[in-house]
């Protein structure tokens, strides 16, 4: 197994677009829900434990040889927000070309012909973790990094908050990143014998109603 691997597709430098995406904080700071780093930590700890966690299991169970479409299946299910449906299968597809580029591999190929609009980036981000020769475990923990990342460097943008202070959330959260990487890993395993039904379906109306209103507005710095 290559840890070098894991390096690549956790840096926020490989191409697949999620620079462009902010998980919800740019609605956040414009309703004042974020105004600075105590308010940005209690924000990606919410979005840690319910959209991170999601995210983290539909990403292990892929690695673990689940059916893909049966996962973007589940993972339609547990995103009730039509424009976070849309973002999901739009970072997929982006996901999709960096990682066949990088990691050739039947499987993505045929993940992409399954799903020519975009399959949700978690499922496509397991896959890929599999064709890098990473485990569930690399994979989750990919995933719900991803979850407070983006909105951390997002509002680094956003507010102009120092970033050092946002890198300093996240060190914060590095605790609960493991907790949330191993049970999304138990939940994935589960899979095997419990079906799709034993993923996490962890809410977050909160985060679904803005991205609904963020999708309306017709100047915005992030696609979500």
């Amino acid at each position: 197994m290559s840890r070098g691997a894991l390096l690549v597709l956790a840096d926020g430098r490989f191409p697949a677009g999620g620079h462009a995406h902010s998980g919800g904080a740019e609605a956040a700071v414009k309703a004042g829900r974020i105004t600075g780093a105590a308010s940005l930590e209690a924000f990606c700890q919410g979005r840690l434990w319910t959209a991170g966690l999601v995210s983290a299991s539909l990403a292990a169970a892929a690695v673990l040889g689940a059916d893909p479409v049966e996962l973007d299946a589940a993972a339609d299910a547990r995103t009730p927000s039509p424009a976070l449906r849309v973002a999901a299968r739009r970072l997929g597809r982006q996901l999709m070309r960096a990682a066949r580029a990088t990691w050739p591999s039947g499987e993505l190929d045929a993940l992409a012909r399954e799903f020519s609009k975009g399959a949700h980036q978690p499922v496509v981000l397991g896959v890929t973790a599999r064709a890098a020769g990473l485990d569930a475990l690399d994979a989750a923990y990919c995933a719900a990094y991803e979850s407070v990342s983006g909105p951390a460097s997002a509002t680094v943008r956003l507010l102009s908050l120092d970033p050092f202070d946002a890198t300093g959330v996240l060190a914060r959260l590095a605790p609960e990143l493991d907790r949330v990487a191993d049970r999304a890993v138990e939940a994935g395993r589960r899979v095997r014998g419990e079906g799709v039904g034993a993923l996490p379906a962890a809410s977050a109306p909160l985060l679904e109603i803005s991205a609904e209103s963020h999708a309306a507005w017709p100047v915005r710095l992030f696609a979500s």
